[in-house]
Parts: C-alpha cells; sequence; structure tokens
C-alpha cells in the first residue's frame, strides 16, 4: 500500500496504534475501579473524571495549536507521551477517589496537546489527497480496532489478573509509542499568520462560526458525544448492577461497541471515494438517534438483557464511526494549509465541548436519578443535534467563504473547487 511506503507515516502511524491500545486498557480499568472504589456510585466518579477531561480539552486543545508553532512537534509529542506513561502509571497506587481526579486532570492535559498536534502532523507528512483520505480512514480503523480488541485482551487478562495490571500494559504503550514518535522527521509547524496565541485560537473558532458545513459538524459532534456517553460511562453499572455481570463481561459489552465501529471503518474508505461526507455523516446522526431512543426503550420497557444491550451498543459504534471518520476530509477542505492546526485544535475542543456536556448527564443524573431520566435526555440531545445538522448544513451549501479563503492561499482554484466539491 502507498500509504505505509511513508516511513514517517508508518512510525506515527505505529505510535498512534499502541497509545490507542494503551489508552483503550485504560478506559476499561478505570471504570473498574472507580466501581472498586465507589461501588454503585462508579458511574457519577467516572462521569466527574471524563467531565475533568472535557473541560481540560476545550480550553488546553487550542492553547496548544496556538502555540505548537513555536515548538519542535517530534519533540512535543514524545514529551506529552512520556508524561501519559508516567501517569498512568501511577494510577494504580491511588486509594481515594479525588486522587483519581487529579491524575486524570494531568493525564488528560497531556494528552490535550497531543491530539491537535499529531492530527496536524499527518497532512504535513501525507501530502497527496487520495493517500490522506486513507490516511484518515486508516486512523479510524486504528481506533475502532483498539474499541473492538481492548476491551477483549482487557477480558482475556481480567481472567488471570487484577485490573491494576492493566495501567502497566498503558505505561508501557505509551512509552514505546514515545519512542515511535523519536523516530520520525516530523517537519515543524508552519508559521501562522497570525501574531498572538488568542488570535490563533480565535481563528479556528471563528472559521467553524462562518463555514456552513463546519457548523453542521460541530451539530454532529453533540450527536456523537450524546450517543457516545451511554457507552462509556454507564457500561460498568449497567453491567455489573442491572445485568449482574463480572468484570470480564463489562469488557465484552464495549467490544460489541467496538465491533459496530469496526465494521462501519472498514466499509468507508471506498465509500467516501464515491458518496459525499455530509450524506454519510448524516446517516450516522440518523443511526445514533435510533441507538439512543432504542437505549431509552430498553430501560422504559424493562428490557434490559445481554442481547439487547449488545445489538444497541453495536448500533451505537457504528454510528459513531459513520460521523467521526469523515470529519478530518471535511476539515482539510475547508481550511487553507496554514490554518490545518487551528482547524484541527478547533475541533477537537469542541467536540469535546459536546462531551462536556454529555458526559455529566450520563454519570451524575444517571446515577441520581436513574438511567430512564439520563438516557432520555441525551437522545433528546441526538436529535436535536441531527436536525440541527441538517439546517445548518445545507445540501448544497455552496462554497462562499471557504473557496476563497483556500483559494487565496494556495493560488490553485481548480484543485481547491475539486477537494471542496468532495468534501461537500
Amino acid at each position: 500500500m502507498r500509504l505505509f511506503a511513508i516511513r514517517d507515516y508508518r512510525h506515527l502511524f505505529g505510535a498512534q496504534v499502541i497509545a490507542l491500545f494503551g489508552t483503550g486498557l485504560t478506559t476499561v480499568a478505570l471504570g473498574l475501579l472507580a466501581y472498586d472504589l465507589a461501588g454503585p456510585r462508579a458511574g457519577m466518579v467516572l462521569g466527574t473524571a471524563l467531565t475533568i477531561k472535557m473541560v481540560l480539552y476545550v480550553v488546553i486543545a487550542p492553547l496548544a495549536a496556538a502555540y505548537v508553532d513555536r515548538f519542535p512537534r517530534r519533540r512535543l509529542l514524545f514529551l506529552l507521551d512520556v508524561v501519559r506513561g508516567a501517569v498512568v502509571l501511577a494510577l494504580p497506587l491511588v486509594s481515594e477517589i479525588w486522587h483519581i481526579y487529579v491524575l486524570i486532570a494531568l493525564l488528560q492535559a497531556a494528552a490535550a496537546a497531543f491530539t491537535p498536534t499529531f492530527q496536524a502532523v499527518i497532512p504535513d507528512i501525507v501530502t497527496d489527497e487520495s493517500d490522506y483520505t486513507r490516511a484518515l480512514s486508516a486512523s479510524q480503523v486504528a481506533s475502532t480496532m483498539e474499541s473492538l480488541l481492548s476491551p477483549v485482551l482487557a477480558a482475556v487478562a481480567l481472567t488471570f489478573m487484577s485490573f491494576n495490571w492493566l495501567f502497566l500494559g498503558t505505561s508501557a504503550g505509551f512509552l514505546i509509542s514515545a519512542l515511535l514518535v523519536l523516530s520520525t522527521r516530523v517537519p515543524d509547524a508552519r508559521p501562522s499568520t497570525h501574531a498572538t496565541a488568542w488570535e490563533k485560537v480565535a481563528a479556528g473558532i471563528r472559521t467553524f462560526l462562518r463555514t456552513p458545513r463546519l457548523r453542521g459538524v460541530m451539530a454532529l459532534n453533540l450527536v456523537v458525544a450524546a450517543a457516545g456517553s451511554i457507552v462509556v460511562v454507564n457500561t460498568v453499572n449497567h453491567v455489573r448492577d442491572t445485568l449482574g455481570g463480572s468484570q470480564s463481561d463489562v469488557a465484552w459489552v464495549l467490544a460489541a461497541s467496538g465491533t459496530g465501529t469496526l465494521l462501519a471503518a472498514l466499509a468507508l474508505p471506498r465509500v467516501l471515494d464515491r458518496v459525499a461526507a455530509r450524506t454519510i455523516m448524516m446517516t450516522g446522526a440518523g443511526v445514533l438517534v435510533g441507538g439512543t431512543t432504542a437505549a431509552v426503550t430498553l430501560i422504559a420497557a424493562d428490557l434490559a438483557t445481554w442481547t439487547g444491550t449488545a445489538i444497541i451498543w453495536t448500533v451505537i459504534g457504528v454510528g459513531m464511526a459513520l460521523i467521526i471518520t469523515p470529519t478530518g476530509k471535511v476539515l482539510r477542505a475547508s481550511v487553507a494549509p496554514t490554518a490545518i492546526p487551528e482547524a484541527f485544535a478547533a475541533q477537537f475542543s469542541l467536540s469535546h465541548l459536546a462531551w462536556l456536556i454529555t458526559y455529566p448527564i450520563a454519570g451524575w443524573l444517571g446515577t441520581s436519578a436513574g438511567y430512564l431520566l439520563a438516557w432520555s435526555a441525551l437522545a433528546v440531545l441526538a436529535a436535536a443535534g441531527a436536525v440541527g445538522a441538517l439546517l445548518l448544513w445545507p445540501r448544497h451549501d455552496g462554497r462562499g467563504t471557504v473557496t476563497t479563503t483556500v483559494t487565496t492561499a494556495r493560488h490553485t482554484p481548480s484543485t481547491d473547487r475539486s477537494s471542496l466539491s468532495k468534501a461537500a
């Protein structure tokens, strides 16, 4: 495959895969750690920890993008991986709930700086449009493989050991990822045309607000977060308390969602070459609205079963992949090359702002008022996001401001119109 013939991309992709699997093991282990410390209140603890994560993502990601052109990106990515590995190594030592919150804050601060920097590096290494589209798909496949296989590996491991040992595997993953990053020739960021950090942060947000398709992406972020919060926050208590399952069962149910994401991601690369990103992403929104509605029905009718849960979790996984996978292509087609880091950071921050809204609903409301009320609220938010996306992102959204921006930067109108039409 031509894409993997690019040495630096190959090494960065390997770093991403290894770090993703480490993160996946951490997700499973953190949920079990919360249950071990808080029991029935695990959802509230996990919801609080993930809310802290979202706050840091919303605040730090755009600032990281604003200053990224001032530091060597390879060294920055390496150091952030090392920090994450060290923090995760300390998680098995916690004995109080507040310890979780402090370590998660440190871990996610590093992740909030790492992710937009990493995403912005890829288009500088993979310059061909077709290869870049496949790079986006490969990245999503890696994420889906992690969401599928990490819970499975965790389920097998938990048969023989305590969940605390999963944190050690995560730490090792981050350190290996750091070494792979160090082996690449990551180009430094292009100097931004904006003078101050605030101007850089504001530029990415303004781009989203004035571009129809990106306003649609903002609404779709809410759909993803509303459905995904049910899986991420409530799976542990739903499996352990409602279904009476074990630690391994938690991992297997999470793997069901990963299976749905994987199936969709494997089918998308060729589909994206023929079908507009908007069509695919709106289909994903419909799937997620259906998935959250089914989850509410499951609880309202007191029909919670292993089969029903697995099917709904799989459907949610499919819908999330249909929205997330094409997003990078839409972003790249909507901004000038020098604005790519700002655009990715803005998307990273805005998408996690949506999770900041939905995580507390799933965690706090789900624990205090029950799943029926919490999941109903999330289903309403998913539906609102889907309707908003349809209204904000017209079927024929025109090129307007976006064409002017990209054309001015590249001076290649015909190429820009081609790439924009593919994205829209």
